[in-house]
């Protein structure tokens, strides 16, 4: 299948938009101090006299061993001249993941881009897309930066609808799965579907917080919908894994289908995701059926 285009710049686009990486900042340190409880970290519970919820700011900065000014000012959002090392101090008192750290340094500690870096386009390599029709019975494609859909195999049209179908702006996992009802019946665990994307596409702003697309499609979605409204505000991030994805096709029924994410070296925003499964089992005979269906299986009109 051919590749994605850049996205047209949409009419919700405001020009030259971006993300406030400083009141990102700020409200990613609150919303994680507001999620420990007193004793998750072995500190006295003052019950009805606390007045937020969660750790206070003196109890954080006690934990990461720094002063309570300079925490205060980096939950401004003030990260300039922050150290790796007191970062790291902060991550471990917050008890962050691996991603929420990772997303702690990039809001922190931004990477210097040049701003049409931000922008450019996104480009799958040949010998990639010839892997993709290689893949015979495996679905599979190629995603990009802000869950943008890049390219997609036969099979993975079979099992998720032809995008080719779709104007190329619409071929994009967030409106896929909050905009469009289809996808809502597709995805057994469709709020599961819905965090995943969203705790995504946090990260991406977390690395990229001066892309406007990007804060063209949070800004749509925001108003679209209420579920990636409320998603949105936990903060919540999440890096592309594996696991396994239950789906009902409107063709062969239903499937349970492992996934596996492999990040490109030669570019690190984008990542191929394939789908099998297991041997024998009746979501393999139902891969099997919608291979020998083709793009044909799944006529359900996406536009």
């Amino acid at each position: 299948m051919d590749e994605l285009p850049e996205p047209v710049p949409g009419p919700l686009e405001p020009g030259g938009a971006a993300l406030d990486r400083r009141a990102e900042l700020s409200e990613f340190l609150r919303s994680r101090r507001a999620r420990l409880k007193p004793q998750d970290v072995g500190l006295p519970d003052f019950g009805r006299h606390r007045r937020v919820p969660g750790l206070r700011r003196e109890e954080l900065a006690q934990l990461a061993g720094v002063s309570v000014a300079y925490y205060t000012r980096l939950e401004q959002g003030n990260g300039r001249n922050v150290s790796a090392e007191v970062l790291d101090s902060i991550a471990r008192a917050l008890r962050l993941t691996g991603a929420e750290h990772a997303h702690l340094t990039h809001l922190a500690k931004p990477k210097q881009h040049k701003r049409k870096a931000a922008v450019r386009q996104q480009q799958v390599r040949t010998g990639l897309r010839q892997l993709l029709d290689s893949m015979d019975g495996i679905p599979a494609y190629v995603s990009g930066r802000r869950s943008d859909i890049l390219a997609w195999n036969r099979m993975a049209a079979a099992l998720f609808g032809d995008w080719s179908e779709l104007p190329a702006q619409e071929r994009n996992w967030a409106r896929l799965v909050f905009l469009r009802p289809d996808y809502r019946d597709l995805f057994v665990d469709w709020d599961q579907k819905a965090t995943d994307i969203v705790s995504y596409l946090r990260m991406d702003a977390g690395c990229h917080p001066d892309d406007p697309r990007l804060s063209a499609l949070v800004g749509e979605l925001s108003v679209k919908s209420e579920v990636f409204r409320r998603l949105w505000a936990t903060h919540d991030v999440k890096e592309k894994s594996h696991g396994t994805k239950r789906m009902r096709h409107p063709l062969v029924g239903d499937l349970a289908l492992s996934f596996e994410t492999f990040g490109l070296v030669d570019d690190g925003e984008q990542h191929l995701i394939t789908y099998h499964a297991e041997p024998g089992s009746a979501s393999a005979e139902a891969l099997r059926l919608l291979a020998s269906w083709g793009t044909d299986a799944r006529r359900v009109p996406l536009a």
